[in-house]
């Protein structure tokens, strides 16, 4: 479906570094962050750094590694920052993290811990395009000369760029009433009895930044109930987790966390 070169070519929008790492059930965690390697003639411990130095990350088919060497991006994800033999490196902003991960009943795949997935604010799934598009990529593919590269994407923004939108989109209001919202929403998950595991105060906080973001792409200086009940979805749907019983039903997670943000009152605008 062209991920890589989707965040590839996002990379390069911005004029920033992309790296990617694919997942393997061989991968080490040094493989991800680096290692010190010692230099013969200087005689010192020379760092290699891994390929989250970077700008933007593409950890493609994350479930086909092992659990320990999935959370060598748990800091990275959440702190900007990586500890290699006990000296901690901070890594340049902007930095972001996309990930593929393959269905779980494909051989080879291993569950993602909840720790790792609470770690993604989104989770967005992607089929294939309709026919008409298909049709245009196929023909643009079949069209370029391999290793050509991508003549028609240039820079439109630097990282200094997106770190500035980053933090205008920071501070977009949000009154606690709407913070209450996401609060009740996560809160719902847990207390609902199609769900075995719910979200927790980090889905809630991830469900305001998201409205925060489509607020911000709106035009608007703050946040409204809609805003949180369209993040709703992409937000909570890797956070929770079906009973047994509802799986086995054939019940999908979108169709109880719509359920769910319908039985939320949300309040008035």
């Amino acid at each position: 479906l062209g991920k890589t070169h989707l965040v590839t070519t996002l990379a390069k929008t911005f004029g920033g570094a992309s790296g990617r790492i694919q997942f393997t059930p061989d991968l080490m965690p040094s493989d991800v962050t680096g290692f010190r390697l010692f230099d013969m003639k200087s005689q010192t411990f020379q760092l290699r750094q891994g390929p989250v130095f970077t700008n933007l990350l593409l950890a493609d088919e994350i479930n086909r590694a092992p659990a320990k060497t999935q959370a060598a991006l748990l800091e990275v994800m959440q702190e900007q920052q990586v500890t290699i033999d006990g000296e901690t490196l901070k890594l340049a902003p902007p930095f972001m993290t996309l990930a593929t991960q393959n269905p779980v009943e494909h051989e080879g795949t291993y569950p993602l811990p909840e720790a790792q997935l609470d770690r993604f604010i989104m989770k967005v799934l992607i089929d294939y395009p309709a026919r008409e598009a298909e049709c245009e990529i196929v023909a643009r593919a079949a069209s370029e000369t391999p290793g050509g590269g991508d003549s028609g994407v240039s820079v439109i923004c630097g990282p200094r760029e997106i770190v500035a939108a980053q933090q205008a989109t920071a501070a977009v209001q949000v009154v606690p009433e709407v913070v209450g919202y996401a609060v009740a929403l996560a809160q719902a998950t847990r207390e609902s009895r199609s769900i075995s595991l719910g979200a927790g105060t980090r889905g809630a906080i991830s469900l305001v930044k998201i409205g925060k973001a489509f607020a911000a792409l709106e035009g608007r200086g703050f946040v409204t109930p809609d805003d949180i009940k369209r993040a709703a979805l992409p937000v909570l749907r890797h956070r929770v987790q079906l009973t047994p019983e509802i799986a086995i039903s054939g019940q999908d997670v979108d169709e109880v966390l719509h359920a769910i943000v319908e039985s939320v009152p949300a309040p008035r605008q």
